[in-house]
């Protein structure tokens, strides 16, 4: 059975008249990366900033290995949380070389100690040949790694992470992504960050909590939030979709213009009642053999794929993803066929 390391307990967060976090819950277990997803102003980085100690709660808990550092009535200092944080803009000592900045906050280790330490983080990060350079003289990929390493040298029991590639270009930031979570992973180490790049959160993170407006609407896998999302709002936040109008013929199957798609119905829709599927651009593939025609309206070059925007005889849209040898035009007609073999409904909205 793994352990809870970090538990949010309906946490609620407010500026005067204005809620910013209203009882906010998530469970984080030992060894879990967790993210924080969702537009600017949903209250992601609040929340971090409430879990670090930065900003004060008016009600709920925020529990760490089970002891309570925040709730309405009490809060444990940030310096005592164990807690690291790895900030958007890496937040280096620039009057401190590389060796130092990992050793800040060290400083009360043995000198041995606290050099072996530095010479254990430089190693995982990859940067021994850079020990005695300073910040300035870094790129940005090597700035991140050394305010990653910074702040897990005091072997904290939890690892905060604000936007830590936004200031990276796409390529470089696809790649530390990945070389972040591998360091993460082999040493154990529990952590949430926040960002607004799903690609990132994908990524990185074991669990996602996509929020809105101050509360998670769901708190899952990537998988599941890209094929079971549990609210309108996470389907259409999630990916890229459309909603295709069916009717519903029971309490599994719902009928649409391509066809009857076995469905996860919402129980406000009766049967004989219309819906609205989800239908992602890999559930619609071309297909020249298929009598299901559709009409080209938009195409986006994505290298090995093409993105297709496709009108369907009855006037609604889809999307659909085809190997980029397939190279059609605008008002071109292709052949498509259905590949979803089950599909999540909503409620339509008027």
């Amino acid at each position: 059975m793994t352990t809870v390391l970090l538990q949010l307990d309906r946490i609620r967060q407010s500026y005067g008249e204005h809620h910013v976090l209203k009882d906010l819950s998530l469970t984080l277990h030992k060894g879990e990366i967790g993210c924080l997803l969702g537009p600017s102003g949903c209250g992601k980085t609040t929340a971090l900033r409430c879990i670090a100690g930065f900003e004060s709660i008016s009600g709920g808990e925020i529990l760490v290995n089970g002891n309570c550092v925040s709730s309405a009535k009490s809060s444990v200092p940030p310096e005592k949380r164990q807690i690291g944080m790895v900030f958007q803009d890496y937040a280096l000592f620039p009057h401190l070389d590389v060796a130092d900045n990992i050793g800040f906050g060290l400083h009360r280790l043995p000198r041995n100690e606290r050099r072996q330490r530095i010479a254990k983080w430089l190693s995982i990060v990859q940067l021994e040949n850079t020990a005695r350079k300073y910040p300035h003289e870094l790129s940005g990929g090597q700035q991140q790694r050394v305010a990653l390493a910074r702040a897990l040298a005091p072997h904290p029991a939890l690892l905060l992470l604000d936007e830590p590639f936004s200031n990276l270009d796409v390529s470089l930031r696809e790649h530390l992504s990945l070389e972040v979570r591998e360091i993460l992973k082999a040493q154990h180490i529990t952590a949430i960050l926040v960002t607004h790049d799903q690609s990132e959160a994908f990524a990185i993170a074991d669990k996602i909590g996509v929020m809105f407006e101050g509360e998670i609407q769901q708190w899952d896998t990537a998988y599941n939030l890209y094929h079971c999302p549990e609210t309108r709002s996470v389907a259409d936040f999630i990916g890229q979709s459309v909603f295709l109008p069916g009717k519903v013929i029971d309490a599994h199957r719902i009928e649409t213009e391509l066809g009857m798609l076995h469905s996860r119905i919402p129980p406000e829709c009766a049967t004989g009642s219309m819906a609205d599927v989800l239908i992602r651009p890999d559930d619609i593939v071309h297909d020249k053999t298929s009598l299901q025609q559709a009409v080209i309206t938009h195409k986006t070059f994505r290298g090995a794929e093409i993105l297709y925007t496709l009108r369907l005889p009855g006037g609604h849209a889809v999307l659909s993803l085809v190997p980029s040898h397939y190279n059609h035009e605008v008002g071109d007609k292709i052949g498509l066929k259905l590949v979803a073999d089950h599909s999540v409904a909503f409620r339509p909205e008027y």
